[in-house]
């Protein structure tokens, strides 16, 4: 039966072989996708909260700030992991029409690591949790229909 619902539906007619059923038996219902990406979604946003309170401490403050802000925005981005699987995720990431906007924002999240933990520049730290922002907005709007075009047009009104 499941071979005739295969061929019906234009899936391969073969069988699928021992992977694919161990894909199809550990995957996850629809209410448990969305609990983890509710939890994994609060969760950055505590970190990056967490990460704006700890700015204020006066000794390494803004290195605990770049720290928590970027596993914040970290998990956050991880959280839509849940919503459409991993590999269709880093297919989405890096389509043509968002391959600069992820390049950018995957390296500003290294940058403002590594400035925080290498080269303990505070002033560099808080310019990539700056950039980091940026990028990471730009790169959200992708997934938005025409926004990049809105916004391009909203900040060629407001300089023009």
């Amino acid at each position: 039966m499941d071979k005739l619902k295969r061929v019906l539906s234009g899936q391969d007619a073969e069988d699928p072989g021992p992977l694919a059923e161990v894909v199809d038996a550990s995957s996850l219902s629809w209410s448990t996708r969305l609990k983890g990406f509710i939890a994994c979604f609060v969760i950055g946003v505590l970190c990056s909260i967490l990460g704006t309170c700890l700015l204020w401490i006066p000794a390494k403050g803004i290195i605990l700030f770049a720290v928590f802000y970027t596993l914040g925005n970290i998990s956050s981005i991880g959280s839509t992991i849940f919503l459409m699987g991993p590999m269709k995720q880093l297919k989405r990431m890096f389509e043509p029409t968002r391959l600069i906007a992820t390049i950018v924002m995957l390296l500003c999240l290294t940058l403002t690591l590594c400035s925080a933990f290498w080269w303990e520049n505070k002033g560099l730290a808080l310019i990539f949790c700056i950039l980091q922002f940026f990028a990471l907005t730009w790169y959200s709007i992708s997934y938005i229909p025409f926004a990049r075009d809105a916004v391009k047009k909203c900040f060629e009104a407001c300089f023009t």
